[in-house]
């Protein structure tokens, strides 16, 4: 087992774990528990990702979204209840700071798509009762939040709604952290000038180096520094390089790079995106993470790589959730 220095701030496993019936032992994918342990895992940030449109024909997902957040978190409790000998669900830094002790791995159960909140704000509370801590505030669909990034200049400069500024209020009056992944540039804009508390973009990268919707450009990325808030880079090859049909350690390094030299480096962090991407990672899944360990540390330097691969993430949890 590799030393827990791994805080990983999206992933998509529990969506075969709910809808095909999947465990945490016995998935076969980028993430279970047993590559997290050999992959170092401290943190696991595991997203109830709500498919609606085609992607919920494409999974043959019958249930609307605010149903499916329901099982997938009576899935995800299960999940835990079964494997607390090796994972436990933390609502807090303290919780984690505790596993850490007991040589427990964490679960930190986010949000991605506000599609279920359906225009009903006390559902905001009833997600954090539930143990959400994050909420992606769109996919790639408008909601009742706001829009999408678009590869439509209009259309990606299209802001939250009256009710999305509604939930970013309330989730910094609770301490829930606002996800800007997914969402378009004209609502990023508004988590800027109304949100009160650092946010951040889970799982993204540099739009300066490849030209991607879903990637931030460099304004952002300064935005994002200055509220204090951190970029998770994603392992997909087409956010990483244009054209490219692989994912290598150098082009997260590269993204990395480019990062800290636009914002510095205490907002760069990992986000993997594991299960919701193809299997086409050099490094293979989530056991194979050291050796990005391996190039972030030699390229950055061991105060920085402990920082980038967990550091930077807890500072946030830790000043928003507490």
């Amino acid at each position: 087992m590799k030393p827990m220095n791994i805080f990983d701030l999206h992933c998509d496993t529990l969506m075969p774990v709910y809808i095909d019936g999947y465990t945490l032992q016995n998935w076969t994918g980028h993430i279970n528990l047993e590559k997290m342990q050999k992959g170092g895992a401290m943190v696991q940030c595991f997203a109830i990702y709500i498919p609606t449109n085609r992607s919920a024909e494409y999974h043959n997902v019958k249930e609307g979204p605010y149903e499916y957040w329901k099982g997938c978190v009576n899935a995800f409790d299960k999940e835990m209840a079964a494997n607390a000998d090796v994972i436990r669900q933390v609502r807090c830094v303290a919780d984690i700071e505790k596993n850490v002790k007991e040589g427990k791995m964490s679960a930190l159960l986010t949000i991605e798509n506000g599609v279920a909140l359906d225009g009903k704000i006390e559902r905001v509370q009833e997600f954090y009762d539930r143990g959400a801590r994050m909420i992606g505030l769109t996919w790639n669909y408008e909601n009742s939040v706001g829009f999408p990034c678009s590869d439509d200049p209009e259309q990606h400069k299209l802001g939250l709604k009256p009710f999305g500024l509604e939930v970013v209020s309330k989730m910094d009056e609770l301490g829930m952290v606002v996800d800007v992944s997914h969402l378009s540039e004209g609502g990023f804009w508004d988590v800027v000038k109304h949100g009160k508390n650092p946010f951040m973009a889970s799982h993204s990268c540099a739009r300066a180096l490849c030209d991607h919707r879903r990637n931030l450009t460099d304004e952002q990325l300064k935005a994002l520094a200055n509220k204090g808030g951190i970029v998770g880079v994603n392992f997909e090859n087409s956010f990483l390089r244009k054209g490219s049909e692989t994912t290598d350690v150098s082009d997260i390094i590269w993204h990395m790079k480019h990062m800290v030299n636009v914002g510095g480096v205490d907002m760069v962090a990992l986000g993997s995106d594991f299960d919701g991407i193809g299997d086409n990672l050099n490094f293979r899944d989530f056991a194979g993470l050291p050796q990005l360990v391996d190039a972030i540390e030699k390229e950055f330097g061991a105060e920085a790589c402990d920082k980038i691969c967990h550091g930077n993430a807890l500072r946030l949890f830790k000043e928003v959730i507490g």
